[in-house]
């Protein structure tokens, strides 16, 4: 007769991986190179790179008057319920034309930095101005950017954001946090929670218990987030008496173009600027024409966005 031979199975894991501890930040400079070894690593192992300075002083006070002028980006705002009696007012673009909010989605230094991370060319998939100002900025649940975008035909996870605050960014004023690492867990399913779409807390808290650390950002204005869009992030309401803005530019690689026709573009090539276009006085500072705005006075544009969590 055959003897039962027990197999030995492995019991769950009680104690955290040894996760490697998250790289440096980058400085942006003569001596910044995306395509550095140590730069590769960093967006590999953490999902996401800052780059401290990559807007200067001069070009984070252009961008902020083009948002804060009459007739600015600001005017284009819609304020969104985050389901918990808070709100956050967003303004949402789909090309990115040629004015000043425009040019930094066009300039090198975010655009191919960009695209040197996710390993080819890249167009813009849009542009948002999300506005947390003091004692009212509402909460956005943990999700992953493709979470949404996978939704819209986009095949694979070959697209990234770049964030960029206007504003000193950190716990108190309800500042971005990201798990960091996480973007190697795959795509999570999502649930939808008021109008928002929720990554799965039971996934979510394996990813914690196996050991992928909450990450807290602390960015000044102009700094420069890269981050991958399987990185889960989320942030709190804005209860302290500063205000929180922040820019951020969505970006699909050119051979990722979407299966089907949605509310963001197929691909479009995106036409470079130069690094000094923000700065440059020619460049207008608010120029709508060719954008694509949403809408917020028109229900129908607003609905489109808000089926997709405005993503």
């Amino acid at each position: 007769s055959n003897p039962v031979i027990a197999m030995a199975s492995k019991k769950p894991r009680t104690s955290k991986a040894q996760i490697p501890p998250a790289k440096p930040a980058f400085t942006w400079g003569p001596t910044f190179d995306a395509d550095s070894e140590e730069v590769q690593a960093a967006w590999k192992q953490d999902g996401y790179i800052i780059v401290k300075g990559l807007l200067q002083g001069d070009e984070v006070k252009r961008l902020e008057e083009a948002c804060t002028q009459d007739g600015g980006l600001a005017s284009h705002a819609y304020g969104r319920d985050d389901g918990m009696g808070r709100m956050t007012k967003l303004a949402l673009w789909n090309h990115p034309g040629n004015d000043v909010t425009g040019m930094v989605a066009r300039v090198p230094k975010v655009a191919k930095t960009m695209e040197r991370l996710l390993g080819g060319e890249v167009y813009h998939y849009h542009t948002k101005l999300m506005m947390k100002d003091a004692r009212t900025g509402g909460a956005h649940l943990w999700h992953q950017d493709f979470g949404y975008w996978s939704n819209n035909g986009c095949v694979y996870p070959d697209m990234g954001t770049v964030f960029i605050p206007l504003d000193k960014m950190d716990a108190e004023n309800a500042g971005l946090r990201v798990m960091r690492g996480s973007h190697r867990c795959g795509l999570m399913p999502h649930h939808a929670t008021a109008a928002q779409a929720e990554a799965d807390p039971r996934r979510r808290k394996w990813a914690e218990e196996y050991g992928l650390p909450e990450v807290q950002l602390e960015m000044e204005p102009g700094d420069a987030l890269f981050f991958h869009c399987l990185l889960l992030h989320t942030s709190g309401q804005n209860h302290s008496d500063r205000r929180r803005w922040c820019f951020l530019v969505g970006y699909n690689r050119a051979d990722n173009n979407p299966m089907i026709e949605h509310h963001h573009p197929q691909y479009t090539p995106l036409v470079p600027a130069s690094d000094d276009s923000i700065r440059d006085p020619k460049t207008p500072l608010i120029d709508p024409a060719g954008k694509d705005f949403m809408n917020p006075r028109d229900d129908a544009s607003v609905k489109k966005y808000k089926e997709h969590g405005f993503h």
